[in-house]
């Protein structure tokens, strides 16, 4: 039994190939594409270039924040529309931005378990898409109004009506905000920007940085292969992240006002990430589906990692994730030549790198003598960010994931990190190698 799980705890997990939709802005009203959509237009490009069917997969793994109501296990609907068959069991994962990292992380585990060979695993979330709640006030009114027998009873209810009941309670604003401290997530931004003296100058050059080098990606063909083309309901061609704003600039984000702290605060539209539709899926494989169907991996997953912290700094995630991650791998970021740091916000991306060059920080939560030491700026985002990209929750974390391998690929880096801060304290990081 001994060497049966050793054996398990080496086996090998590769990351064969992924895709991901265009991350389309939301603007007004509902985007062209549900959750489920996406994740089926990123699946059925990728298998298009597999040599294997769909009902060859073991399981398939999906991560979504906000599905819609007629989406429950979204990873059951997009598994049956890509046509993996009845027999193929999927599930559906949850653990906030890093919803798709989750996914990739569980496929991973499950590999190296022995339990599955071949996994499509990623995530999705159409942001635009969701709901305006009734508040307990129209629930109750409402429950009681169905729950009356006779003209009398509801004639009574009608005249106790109030057209305040039909204030909606807009689900995104209560999601990204967090249940213990009561901070929406742009809150927990601006604490981590005072703790580290972030000034709002500094979060408006990060975000100007982060368009530039997403459009310099688009412009020199840095997303081929990576981003996949869709087609809308009438025929329109969504070919591209479209938040990228190239006329950004220094002095335009300065004249925003700040949208969570509006008499002190830096944090703005302009320095956050957008609110936006997408979806990533990855296919992961053992060594002996990479033999059988004679595989050429972009490279393979070596190890995971899942932090927590205050949920008031939530930002730090990356710093608790990547960190303790690095160390039992005996590795620095001196060691990794591509490191991906979701762009939630400026401030918390400004955050971690002076955690990390921080010798108190480090001493105080990882106990060493000195500062950890941030990574090269000239590794990090090399292609930008979810400022400039955009930020679908579900889908955030399998986008890293995916594009730092591709960065890897295509700069002959070996080793990569992958990382995004969560809501409710936590933080998550994957540390991937070329092959």
């Amino acid at each position: 039994m001994a060497i049966a799980r050793e054996e398990r705890a080496h086996r090998r997990v590769y990351v064969v190939d992924g895709a991901r939709t265009p991350f389309l802005k939301a603007r007004t009203g509902l985007g062209p594409f549900t959750g489920s959509d996406l994740a089926v237009n990123a699946g059925r490009t990728l298998l298009t270039r597999q040599p294997f069917e769909a009902d060859a997969f073991d399981e398939v793994i999906v991560g979504a924040a906000m599905p819609s109501a007629d989406e429950a296990n979204i990873g059951r609907v997009v598994s049956l529309r890509l046509g993996c068959g009845e027999k193929v069991p999927a599930w559906t994962v949850m653990r906030n931005c890093a919803s798709g990292l989750q996914a990739l992380d569980s496929a991973a585990v499950n590999i190296m378990a022995g339990r599955s060979s071949l996994v499509l695993a990623g995530g999705t979330d159409a942001m635009s898409h969701a709901p305006l709640l009734y508040g307990p006030a129209m629930v109750n009114w409402l429950a009681a109004w169905y729950a009356a027998k006779g003209m009398g009873r509801r004639a009574a209810l009608a005249v106790k009506f109030r057209v305040s009941y039909l204030a909606p309670v807009i689900a995104i604003l209560r999601g990204l905000t967090d249940p213990i401290v009561k901070l929406s997530m742009g809150s927990t931004a601006e604490i981590v920007a005072k703790r580290f003296g972030i000034t709002r100058r500094m979060m408006d050059e990060f975000a100007v940085e982060s368009h530039r080098r997403t459009a310099f990606a688009q412009d020199n063909g840095h997303f081929a292969g990576e981003v996949e083309p869709m087609y809308g309901p009438d025929g329109t061609v969504y070919s591209a992240d479209d938040g990228v704003r190239r006329d950004s600039s220094v002095e335009k984000l300065a004249k925003l006002k700040p949208v969570f702290d509006r008499t002190y605060g830096n944090v703005t539209a302009g320095n956050s990430s957008q609110v936006t539709d997408g979806a990533a899926m990855l296919i992961l494989a053992s060594e002996d589906a990479v033999n059988e169907y004679k595989l050429k991996p972009l490279g393979r997953v070596v190890d995971a990692h899942w932090g927590a912290l205050d949920p008031a700094e939530m930002g730090l995630g990356p710093v608790h994730a990547i960190t303790p991650m690095l160390m039992r791998n005996g590795l620095t970021f001196n060691d990794i030549d591509a490191v991906e740091v979701n762009e939630a916000f400026a401030a918390q991306v400004l955050g971690c790198l002076a955690a990390w060059d921080s010798d108190e920080y480090c001493k105080q939560y990882f106990d060493l003598p000195r500062a950890f030491g941030a990574p090269d700026r000239a590794k990090l985002n090399v292609d930008g960010g979810a400022i400039a990209i955009g930020h679908p929750i579900g889908a955030s974390g399998a986008r890293v994931v995916l594009h730092v391998l591709k960065v890897l690929e295509r700069t002959g880096g070996k080793r990569g990190v992958a990382s995004l801060c969560i809501g409710g304290g936590q933080g998550g990081a994957m540390l991937v190698e070329r092959v």
